[in-house]
């Protein structure tokens, strides 16, 4: 920006050929045109109608909020994918309406104290998180995190495209016409060529979560039971306390997972956001989480029925639950919780899919944006398609090993949480990188009494999925 601003504002003249007004503007706008890529005035369009918006008298501040918030709330009803709507399925459909459903909201509040770092830094730094460990760290740590994040995001949209598959399978749809048509649809997504109608398209599709709230209404929930959980936490979890510590490790680690910091730095980047647009973006963020909270909880007490009933639900897939759920919450009911089911498989594959695209575009420095057309940043949508693809098509691999996927999927996530929260956290509180706007002493207090917590379940989870005779399993 420094070099385009001198460039439109600096006017040289030859005496020996001297230059009229005219000539001069045509000359700043030759220079302009050459400086600016298509990247550029998408993204000045977008801050033109929020810079609009702000001097608006009526409903200006709603009108700012509308144009700013997305990126908040993809990241958490994205992290609100398959494997975790099944896993909170699992807590309800084992142990009922209790522990879980406070714990789940106080997981949602950690999850927004390291996403509001992640907002900061975008917004402060104009950079993605990848590019800002390559620069600040060395190329060793950007490839680490590049690699480690690309790894574990691929195997993680392979379980989303299992989800996928589980979910529409209740409807009787074949798996290559589900993971198919679902490839449609994520290729639709992310070829927009323009960030805004990318996000607006995603977040249509993430509401969908919201799915879970008429299937939880027609479980017929008890609100009073409901109310004395929130306030009292309990009753605890009965049973085996090696599943019950697996289950709390397993909801705390999925909470705040790696993808979820690079996807939401690189998408306030992407969508153009300043350092006074920060507290727009704590307020998408908030909103992301509530949502994501609520629609989990809905989750929960969906599959309640099947505690009280006595079903075991143990080893349940999308499908299964559905099936299970239908004589209960009835077949509309079931067949909306089925529904939610593939639209947190999908979404979750075209967020996760874009957030290593980004990592890539940012560590190999080449275009890495949603807003350049296919033509000038081909690497970053080979990255984003092939990523997609590849997932889907394992899937369809007859027999795959899907369930040993599944497993390395959480070691991975383990493996690399640690450093992409040492990362982020000293990230914020260098004041070279954040100037004014580094962590505050509160927000420390918060952001390493998260970190060290998540940091901690997650080791934990690790060792007791790969060594599960040490927690005595």
């Amino acid at each position: 920006m420094d070099s385009l601003k001198a460039g439109a504002g600096t006017q040289i003249q030859n005496p020996a050929h001297p230059t009229t007004d005219a000539a001069i503007e045509s000359s700043a706008a030759a220079e302009l045109a050459g400086l600016l890529t298509h990247e550029d005035v998408d993204r000045a369009q977008d801050r033109w109608r929020v810079a609009r918006a702000r001097k608006s008298r009526t409903a200006g501040r709603l009108r700012v909020l509308w144009f700013l918030i997305g990126p908040g709330v993809l990241v958490f009803l994205g992290e609100n994918d398959a494997p975790s709507m099944l896993s909170y399925s699992a807590d309800g459909a084992r142990f009922g309406i209790g522990f879980f459903l406070p714990f789940i909201v106080l997981t949602f509040v950690m999850g927004f104290i390291v996403q509001e770092m992640t907002v900061r830094l975008g917004a402060v730094t104009h950079r993605g998180h990848a590019e800002l460990i390559f620069d600040r760290f060395g190329r060793f740590w950007g490839f680490f995190s590049m690699g480690d994040l690309v790894i574990g995001n691929f195997l993680t949209l392979v379980t989303e495209f299992i989800g996928i598959r589980a979910g529409l399978g209740f409807f009787g749809i074949r798996p290559g016409i589900a993971i198919g048509g679902s490839l449609v649809i994520v290729v639709a997504a992310i070829t927009t060529g323009r960030y805004w109608t990318w996000e607006r398209t995603v977040m249509g599709l993430a509401i969908f979560n919201g799915l879970f709230i008429p299937a939880a209404i027609f479980a017929h929930p008890d609100w009073s039971a409901v109310g004395h959980a929130l306030v009292t936490w309990s009753p605890l979890p009965a049973g085996n306390r090696y599943e019950i510590l697996v289950l709390i490790l397993a909801t705390t680690g999925a909470t705040v997972t790696p993808w979820m910091l690079f996807f939401q730095q690189s998408a306030v980047v992407d969508k153009g956001m300043q350092p006074r647009d920060i507290k727009a973006g704590r307020f998408d963020t908030i909103l992301g989480a509530s949502l994501a909270a609520v629609f989990a909880i809905a989750t929960i007490l969906a599959t309640v029925p099947l505690f009280h009933h006595g079903i075991d639900a143990s080893r349940f897939q999308a499908a299964e639950f559905a099936q299970a759920l239908d004589p209960w919450i009835g077949h509309l009911g079931a067949a909306l919780f089925a529904l939610g089911i593939f639209e947190a498989g999908i979404v979750a594959a075209i967020a996760i899919s874009t957030s290593s695209a980004y990592a890539f575009g940012e560590v190999v420095q080449t275009g890495h944006s949603l807003n350049r057309p296919l033509r000038d940043a081909w690497p970053f949508y080979l990255t984003l398609l092939g990523s997609a693809c590849a997932a889907a098509g394992l899937v369809l691999v007859p027999r795959a090993p899907l369930e040993f996927i599944v497993l390395t999927v959480n070691v991975i996530a383990v493996l690399a949480m640690p450093p992409a929260l040492v990362f982020l956290l000293m990230l914020v509180n260098d004041p070279d990188v954040m100037g004014e706007h580094v962590n505050g002493r509160w927000a420390n207090v918060a952001g390493v009494a998260v970190t060290v917590l998540l940091i901690c379940a997650g080791l934990i989870f690790g060792a007791a999925t790969v060594f599960p005779k040490l927690l005595g399993g």
